[in-house]
């Protein structure tokens, strides 16, 4: 049984049963903050607060999918950080990994819940049989999500073991892991020559039509990781920039003692 947030709990108390009713500007209202659209420089969205009342601005110049989860973050900020005027860039908003502030993250959590609430987004990604990016497209699609924010959502709710990896020409960005993948599958800084995922970065590569089979080694740099395979997947997100899902079959890689010795951890 799911145990809901308190942007899951919002959604079941307004009544929502499908995606195509989380409107988030409705909803907005009921949590009397106001939404306008303007031209904003240097950031995606702002909310200034009074009392009990809120007036969040989102930009304008955004594409539709990145207005609505900016508009979910600051509808995360007024619930967690009222009294605060907060104006949030583009790397604020939407950004996993350790750079993150408590406050952006906390943001963050309470947009993907109210955008994607799992006791709606975890019983339909379960209806398909395959967990890949052909998989978060149609889940993206279906919450009218961005592609990168469907998959954090998807490898954090158990979907699949699983990490959801994002490099850039200097290395690795950031990660995301399933709780079901122990901690010392620690993704290597740089992307490894054999991996599928260097000739989509550096490459003429497209992306990865479906997920294929390599060693584990081309991505874990542990003293034991060459037993192993796993599959990966790649796909570009901007010019400089890939995901890469990793898929951990293999239940060994699972349930292995944690105490194992690794090379490195970075």
């Amino acid at each position: 049984m799911i145990r809901l947030s308190e942007a899951e709990i919002t959604l079941r108390e307004l009544g929502i049963s499908d995606p195509s009713e989380i409107d988030l500007e409705a909803i907005a209202w009921t949590l009397n903050a106001r939404v306008k659209y303007r031209p904003l420089d240097g950031c995606e969205a702002r909310i200034i607060g009074h009392g009990d009342q809120a007036i969040i601005t989102v930009n304008s110049r955004s594409i539709p999918r990145r207005q609505r989860f900016s508009l979910a973050h600051e509808l995360g900020h007024w619930r967690y950080h009222r009294g605060r005027l907060l104006v949030c860039r583009s790397d604020d908003i939407g950004r996993a990994g350790n750079g993150q502030s408590s406050a952006e993250r906390d943001a963050d959590r309470y947009a993907a819940d109210i955008l994607m609430p799992r006791y709606l987004f975890q019983p339909l990604a379960k209806d398909h049989k395959k967990f890949n990016f052909q998989t978060i497209r149609s889940l993206a699609d279906l919450f009218d999500t961005s592609l990168t924010a469907t998959a954090i959502r998807a490898v954090e709710g158990e979907i699949s073991p699983s990490l959801l990896v994002c490099h850039g020409m200097q290395g690795r960005k950031w990660f995301v892991r399933s709780p079901n993948v122990p901690e010392k599958w620690f993704p290597k800084n740089e992307l490894d020559s054999d991996s599928f995922a260097f000739d989509v970065l550096f490459g003429n590569a497209v992306d990865d039509a479906s997920p294929r089979k390599i060693d584990a080694d081309s991505w874990f740099d542990r003293y034991d990781a060459s037993r192993y395979e796993i599959r990966e997947q790649t796909i570009r997100t901007a010019e400089n920039e890939i995901l890469t899902l990793i898929l951990i079959d293999d239940d060994q890689m699972l349930n292995e003692s944690v105490t194992s010795y690794s090379r490195s951890r970075r």
